[in-house]
């Protein structure tokens, strides 16, 4: 699995032969301290590497190409200090099939009074060179990032970091396998969808294994292997059960699923509670814990939210808020105090806890099996965005929602899962409307790592439709936001 460590982002930098050789030998000497000194904030997760100066279309077009097949390089970021005749950008931004960042910068914070003349201003051109390349990427209606600001601005810099998680994410979700055990619950429309039509769009390679193959990872799976786990959830949380054999077999069920998502290359995966043939208990624990480690789930064989949890996961790595597949389970209708309660069966992410989670083994009441081992907590308090991929037939629709979590109102006593409580936005009765009406599902991703902006990034990158349900939303204006994007999106 793939860290943020392992990616790096092409500077290339625009200028042309018109200014002479010294002009554009202290174009690259400056172009090389900017990533170098960008590279030494620590606010950029993944490292800026200043690639070339632009002078010629066969450079432009050769820069592309050399990206678009390096592995290591998961995004374009360009910046013309001088004036860079755009239609040398032409061929190479046609071809380019990585993210693409226009930064609008300059190298001078300020203008100097007494030492601005002509040699001045034909060096620091960036003001003319970014507006004439900026033309035709507009022209060519290219999918980008504009961030304009003053690249020694920890707040601009801040920005090109978050946007590299977005690129990341990007290219996780170009990679991306699933592992399906079994299909999805009988009769459920939002699980269902299109698998080619999502690999086309999105990449996502969605495919099937038997349950009974996973029956024979877990039977091969040792004692010594199941003690030393337990040795680690010894030390990461409080055991509030005397039904160690049901653990254990948690255990059993989090290394043997590890084996096959890793032998298989897949960073997600499904399941669901109506296909459990030779198992002994649904994976509770297991599901949690291997989320935990950067897997994606999906519950009832929800292949989409599985993959988008995946996918956000990668994005807010070393964050310490927490993603996690989530469900909406009931509401608070309290005038006054209206709030979401969020929880699932067994599996919400650790990574979302207040406190030291406790593991306990509690009947489930469907499935037909022995009472599971699960983590059981509350989720911490913040501001977050709850996200919903949905096939809206031909389309792939991004439902996000701006949310806050609390803690939760009730003990609760008697609910033995993971529970999460927030206030939706705008409100929890207009926030529904508007989640409805535009399709969402009741699985979700809940983060606190990501925000909605990176999402919409992502989203126009990978060329879908994306729908942002804030403070400010009404059902009617949602209503007409949904027309026209379903007008415009035949069009396309």
């Amino acid at each position: 699995m793939k860290t943020l460590k392992d990616y790096e982002f092409w500077f290339v930098v625009g200028s042309q032969f018109l200014y002479g050789p010294e002009v554009l030998d202290t174009v690259a000497k400056r172009a090389q301290e900017m990533a170098d000194k960008m590279n030494a904030t620590g606010l950029l997760p993944c490292k800026i590497v200043y690639k070339t100066t632009v002078k010629t279309p066969e450079e432009a077009t050769d820069t592309v190409k050399a990206a678009n097949f390096d592995g290591r390089c998961a995004g374009v970021i360009t910046w013309c200090h001088t004036f860079s005749p755009s239609k040398m950008w032409l061929n190479g931004l046609k071809l380019l099939q990585k993210p693409y960042l226009h930064f609008a910068t300059q190298y001078n914070e300020s203008i100097p009074d007494k030492g601005i003349d002509m040699d001045f201003m034909n060096l620091n051109q960036a003001a003319h060179g970014d507006r004439e390349h900026g033309f035709i990427a507009a022209r060519l209606r290219m999918p980008r990032k504009i961030i304009a600001g003053y690249w020694k601005d920890k707040t601009v810099v801040g920005r090109i970091g978050d946007w590299m998680r977005v690129a990341v994410g990007v290219d996780v979700s170009r990679n991306l396998k699933v592992m399906r055990f079994g299909d999805n619950m009988r009769n459920v429309a939002v699980t269902e969808g299109d698998k080619v039509g999502v690999q086309e769009k999105l990449c996502w390679q969605v495919n099937t294994w038997p349950v009974g193959k996973l029956v024979e990872y877990i039977d091969a799976v040792t004692d010594a292997e199941v003690d030393a786990l337990m040795k680690e959830y010894k030390k990461l949380y409080t055991f509030n059960t005397k039904n160690i054999d049901s653990v254990r077999y948690q255990a059993k069920e989090e290394i043997a699923m590890k084996k096959m998502l890793d032998a298989e290359g897949c960073m997600a995966f499904t399941n669901t509670f109506e296909d459990l043939y030779g198992m002994e208990q649904l994976p509770g624990l297991a599901s949690q814990r291997l989320m935990a480690q950067g897997y994606g789930y999906g519950g009832e064989g929800d292949w989409k939210v599985s993959a988008m949890t995946a996918v956000v996961k990668a994005m807010g790595e070393g964050k310490k808020g927490g993603t996690a597949f989530m469900e909406d389970y009931t509401y608070e209708l309290a005038k006054g105090k209206e709030y979401s309660l969020g929880a699932h069966m067994l599996e919400v992410c650790p990574s979302l806890a207040a406190a030291k989670p406790k593991i306990e083994v509690h009947p489930l009441g469907i499935g037909g099996k022995a009472d599971p081992a699960r983590l059981v907590f509350e989720g911490h308090p913040g501001d977050a965005i709850v996200l919903s991929l949905v096939d809206m037939g031909g389309r792939y629709r991004l439902v996000c929602q701006d949310i806050k979590v609390v803690k939760p109102i009730y003990k609760m006593p008697n609910l033995p899962v993971a529970r999460v409580m927030w206030q939706a936005m705008p409100n929890l009765t207009t926030g529904v409307e508007c989640w409805i009406q535009a399709g969402g599902a009741h699985h979700t991703v809940l983060t606190f790592d990501v925000s909605a902006e990176q999402m919409a990034d992502w989203a126009r990158i990978m060329g879908i439709e994306f729908v942002h349900i804030t403070k400010d939303t009404t059902p009617e204006s949602l209503e007409k936001e949904l027309f026209l994007a379903d007008l415009a999106w035949k069009l396309r």
